[in-house]
């Protein structure tokens, strides 16, 4: 019976060294975004070039009747010189409207550079980075860009982008940030809204302001074409194929940099199953991408990337696993299942921290105008006991498809997000 009692001590105090020090790192992480914010009041991004590079527009569309016309529409009012830019929306074997929508928008705006590749299931069908990749093979800027097709972004979005890559021969690639598009529809996307921005500042801003370090999100971003044809294009297997591009951009000696003055709204999922399905897709993906790179982790190749490796496989076998033994632990020592010695201490800890959660949360809620009201750092304090736990579902689920597509032998498949 002790030496029950015992493991179940150890085993909790691996939860609250584990949970607390991801808090931690990501207190730094905070503060290192904060000093990258206020770097951003005084930056001068609008200043023009003496020559604009070739940019081609990437717009993957699978299904996407529902928002591919606000989308296209806005990106077709981009400012940036309309000779330089040639917008490609992949019509990747869609079975409904998107093809005639996108047709009827060629008809409007003929002095648009807009072309449309249409896909069927044997061409096309493979996903995002299938998408991409056909997309690529036609383009012909020097420079590539992508958004989803759910995207409008701001005019000035990408040129902010191309100012910043062309300025720093460093740089491969340069991600600017995205904003919810439909953050009052609901409980969830209000969640989901101060979710990305946390994560923008927090994770995004402050890795680049302390270790250099960034993340491609998948949409509002521009890569040098380069790059592209050196990696032979996404890979096709990668659910997560933003954040694989990022590790290979990085083993290739170049830098990703966020640029926060770019920016993109986006739509998010408005109900719980979407949300789920699509993030155990992301859980899914980036697991895949950890595994590619894990033997990375100690070779000199990997100097660029070490602390991204470390710091999402703590992520993602870390602290996922101690959070959901800790909710076991509790929920177990409530219904009086298991004692542990350290008990008295318990609540406390929780209580610690939740009230660090709230802070670093609270202070990336700051950098962003009208997003520091009282309600929303409500709504950080009910996320922590609502949201975030089923997040730990979702990383779950995500995990087991992995395991099981692995042993089986499946294809990853790729799900689009439920458009609203």
């Amino acid at each position: 019976m002790e030496q029950q009692l015992g493991l179940v001590d150890y085993l909790f105090l691996y939860c609250m060294i584990c949970i607390w020090l991801m808090l931690l790192i990501n207190i730094v992480l905070t503060f290192g975004g904060y000093r990258y914010y206020l770097k951003t009041l005084t930056m001068r991004v609008e200043e023009p070039l003496e020559e604009y590079p070739s940019v081609s527009v990437l717009i993957p569309a699978h299904n996407e009747e529902k928002v591919i016309g606000q989308t296209v529409s806005a990106i077709m009012q981009l400012d940036y010189p309309s000779d330089k830019l040639e917008i490609i929306v992949i019509n990747d074997n869609s079975s409904d409207g998107t093809g005639e929508i996108l047709a009827e928008l060629q008809r409007s705006r003929p002095e648009i550079n807009l072309r449309v590749l249409t896909t069927d299931a044997v061409t096309g069908g493979k996903g995002k980075s299938g998408a991409l990749n056909n997309g690529y093979a036609i383009s012909k800027g020097e420079i590539l860009a992508v958004y989803d097709a759910d995207n409008t972004p701001e005019r000035s979005a990408l040129k902010i982008l191309v100012h910043t890559l062309c300025r720093n021969d460093r740089l491969g690639a340069v991600i600017g940030k995205f904003r919810t598009r439909n953050s009052s529809k609901n409980w969830l996307t209000q969640f989901i809204n101060i979710e990305t921005l946390g994560f923008q500042w927090m994770v995004q801003a402050g890795r680049w302001q302390l270790f250099g370090l960034c993340t491609i999100p998948g949409t509002n971003f521009v890569v040098r074409r380069s790059l592209i044809e050196r990696m032979g294009g996404w890979d096709t297997r990668a659910i997560a194929e933003d954040t694989e591009i990022s590790f290979r951009i990085y083993r290739f000696g170049y830098k990703i940099q966020y640029m926060p003055l770019s920016v993109t709204w986006e739509q998010e999922p408005e109900t719980i199953p979407v949300w789920m399905k699509q993030r155990s897709r992301w859980v899914k993906g980036n697991v895949y991408v950890l595994l590619k790179n894990i033997r990375l982790l100690f070779s000199r190749e990997s100097k660029y990337i070490r602390f991204d490796l470390i710091y999402f496989c703590s992520v993602y076998f870390l602290f996922l696993s101690s959070a959901v033994l800790s909710d076991a632990i509790f929920i177990l020592g409530i219904l009086g299942l298991i004692e542990y010695n350290i008990a008295g201490n318990t609540v406390l800890l929780w209580m610690m921290a939740f009230l660090v959660f709230v802070l670093e949360m609270a202070i990336a809620l700051s950098m962003e105008k009208g997003q520091s009201r009282p309600r929303n750092i409500g709504l950080v304090a009910i996320m922590y006991f609502t949201y975030c736990q089923l997040w730990l579902i979702v990383a779950v689920n995500g995990f087991y498809q992995f395991i099981r597509d692995a042993i089986l032998r499946r294809e990853a498949r790729w799900y689009k997000t439920e458009r609203f």
